[in-house]
């Protein structure tokens, strides 16, 4: 299940990021002098608080002693990125040895600044063959220009939701393939009711829980930045017509002002009222986890999953999602850096760990092997995201030095947008693009 993922939970880990400098350096590969078979006990730290998950993680610790009798780990949960910098910037015995992120667009911030060690004197130690083990997407968001200073410990996948008993009430066969079809399938499931609704086909504004810029951009082509590393979003067309589609959809389903005010009455986003689990809305772009949720929390309609639908001019592309995840990670002070590494190593690359950690807390898997694995046990339903997961034009944001920051920044950008506060597009993204220069510039 996911932790901090939203970009204002992304905002939030970037001013925590900012105070560390690339001062914040350490032993990495090479200089590790300890002893990885001596006996000894290293610290991990994870963000995980729920019972199922620190139950996963407990049993997944568990089979690694077992396998490593000399090391023993002291385990320490719910650490969000906040806490993890001030412990990396106090250093000391007391702070982690092993890290990890839910918050995989501060790779770049990670890397370039040395939060975390790098790896890559430790892979080319045990000769792991990285593209042979990692798809493509969770290797490009786990290292930053070249500084490989994380792996992917399990993954997250993004797809449509949808409400079957209201598809077969609307006379509607399947799940929309093209963005234009997912704006008449959300038309035709909209109930208006007064001045509210009945039911939403889809919450298409960008604080409808995970109906956020960059989640949405994963169905076209695009590229955040040009070859020279300039912001990309005013000259590249997808951004445009993205914006636009987004836009045209809130006003087909009623304004914003209208939708807004609907969205007021929903549940939280990780409880059982969440509105797709209530019949609110129709359809629900979201995670892999998702699917374990309205179960759990008795939704009555038959769910169905499906990839979520892409621009109309690429349908040959239909299949692809958003993807991230976990990363792990070698805190730079820690004096048993060779230890530390056998449970990184363990953890993302051994495939019954992944897949045993995949069960238990219902995440995609994230290496190639656990995702074809046999012992994988999910409801068949979940195959969509294991899919998604594998498919070749998956897409996660690029990396930044400055992390998620310049994501903020157009996410920022389109609640201007979609509430018509700011009317020029074109020059909109101009400027926004322009901000996203200098904000990177500056982190220099």
């Amino acid at each position: 299940m996911p932790r901090n993922r939203r970009l204002t939970a992304s905002a939030v880990a970037v001013a925590a990021l900012s105070v560390l400098t690339a001062a914040c350096t350490g032993q990495s590969g090479e200089a590790a002098s300890d002893d990885p078979n001596a006996k000894t006990t290293i610290t991990f730290w994870h963000g995980w608080s729920a019972p199922s998950e620190v139950k996963a993680i407990k049993e997944n610790i568990g089979r690694f002693e077992d396998a490593h009798p000399n090391i023993k780990v002291n385990v320490v949960g719910n650490i969000n990125d906040d806490k993890l910098n001030q412990a990396l910037r106090a250093g000391g015995s007391k702070g982690p040895d092993v890290v990890s992120s839910f918050t995989t667009s501060n790779v770049g911030k990670f890397c370039s600044s040395g939060a975390f060690a790098d790896l890559g004197p430790f892979i080319k130690k045990d000769k792991i063959d990285l593209e042979k083990t990692f798809p493509k997407v969770l290797l490009q968001y786990t290292q930053f220009e070249g500084d490989r200073c994380a792996l992917p410990l399990l993954s997250d996948a993004y797809g449509l939701y949808y409400n079957k008993d209201a598809f077969k009430e609307a006379g509607i066969t399947a799940p929309p393939k093209t963005m234009s079809e997912l704006a008449g399938v959300a038309k035709k499931l909209t109930k208006p009711k007064g001045d509210s609704y009945e039911q939403v086909g889809m919450m298409p504004t960008y604080h409808g829980y995970e109906t956020v810029v960059d989640h949405y951009m994963s169905s076209w082509d695009h590229a955040y930045f040009d070859k020279d590393g300039k912001s990309n979003i005013a000259k590249d067309p997808a951004f445009a017509e993205m914006f636009t589609y987004q836009k045209k959809l809130v006003e087909d389903l009623g304004g914003f002002e209208k939708l807004e005010k609907y969205r007021s009455t929903f549940g939280d986003e990780w409880g059982a009222k969440h509105p797709f689990h209530t019949g609110q809305v129709a359809m629900q772009l979201d995670g892999e986890w998702r699917l374990g949720m309205a179960e759990e929390a008795g939704a009555d309609f038959e769910i169905g999953v499906a990839p979520m639908p892409v621009a109309d001019d690429e349908a040959d592309s239909y299949g692809k999602g958003f993807l991230s995840g976990t990363i792990m990670g070698i805190a730079p002070q820690s004096k048993k850096q060779n230890a530390a590494w056998e449970l990184v190593k363990y953890m993302t690359t051994d495939t019954d760990a992944v897949v045993q950690f995949a069960n238990g807390i219902r995440n995609v898997p994230s290496t190639l092997a656990a995702l074809k694995s046999p012992d994988l046990d999910f409801d068949p339903r979940f195959k969509t995201f294991l899919d998604i997961a594998q498919h070749p034009k998956s897409s996660t944001p690029d990396g930044a030095i400055n992390g998620a920051t310049y994501q903020q920044t157009l996410q920022d950008f389109g609640y201007q947008y979609e509430k018509g506060a700011v009317k020029d597009l074109q020059g909109g993204l101009e400027k926004t693009a322009q901000q996203i220069d200098r904000d990177i510039e500056q982190a220099k």
